[in-house]
């Protein structure tokens, strides 16, 4: 397997083979977030992750590629930048959770919440909620066919090393106990964690640092 996750800010985009689902990770804005393309190989149709910045670059990702949807992971200002003109340019619907809906620039056309599904074609995403980093943070879950694996993009709250940034005792608890409980406990430890700023990494990988990050607090 040649992709790592390694992008870098003007860089080329990462790209990832998998049976049924090719997925295309790229690095914008001086935030360095990551975007990632997720094209259904039988149908050709496509779904971006966050919508993040720099326009120009993720029409370039998008290329002639059919893409149908656009989902938010959270509200957070630097995810949803070039929503705009992304949706202008390709009448891609814009998908988000209830709770972070309202803070988006463009209006939202679908709202989920957890347990929900939403499709790239052929393949079906599970929505996770993980309430902490803000009040409607998702995550994405596609189960691969056969050996391809589970794979989870995770925005800002899960990354190697940490779940993602909270503002209070109470949302800390929150979200980690989300992500123990709807990640951790419910997905084996080789699924591919996919997250909003940086590299990838495994559930297992950072499973063993669980405890160490509910004593430090962060």
């Amino acid at each position: 397997m040649s992709y790592t996750g390694d992008v870098e800010v003007g860089g080329p985009a990462d790209v990832r083979e998998l049976p049924g689902l090719t997925i295309s990770k790229v690095a914008v804005s001086e935030m360095a977030n990551n975007a990632y393309l997720l094209r259904d190989t039988a149908t050709g149709q496509a779904l971006l992750v966050d919508a993040a910045a720099e326009p120009d670059t993720l029409r370039a990702l998008v290329g002639d590629t059919d893409l149908r949807t656009v989902v938010t992971t959270h509200g957070h200002w630097d995810h949803h930048r070039a929503l705009p003109d992304v949706v202008a340019a390709t009448g891609a619907r814009t998908v988000a959770h209830a709770a972070d809906a309202g803070d988006l620039p463009v209006p939202v056309d679908r709202t989920v919440a957890h347990g929900d599904t939403v499709e790239v074609g052929a393949e079906v995403l599970e929505v996770v909620h993980l309430r902490g980093h803000t009040p409607g943070s998702i995550a994405l879950v596609w189960r691969g066919p056969g050996d391809a694996g589970t794979h989870v993009f995770t925005g800002d709250s899960l990354f190697p090393g940490g779940v993602g940034k909270t503002w209070s005792p109470e949302d800390f608890t929150s979200l980690l106990a989300d992500v123990e409980e709807r990640l951790f406990g419910a997905l084996p430890d080789d699924t591919w964690v996919y997250p909003g700023h940086g590299k990838d990494t495994t559930l297992g990988a950072e499973r063993p640092s669980l405890p160490e990050w509910r004593a430090r607090g962060w």
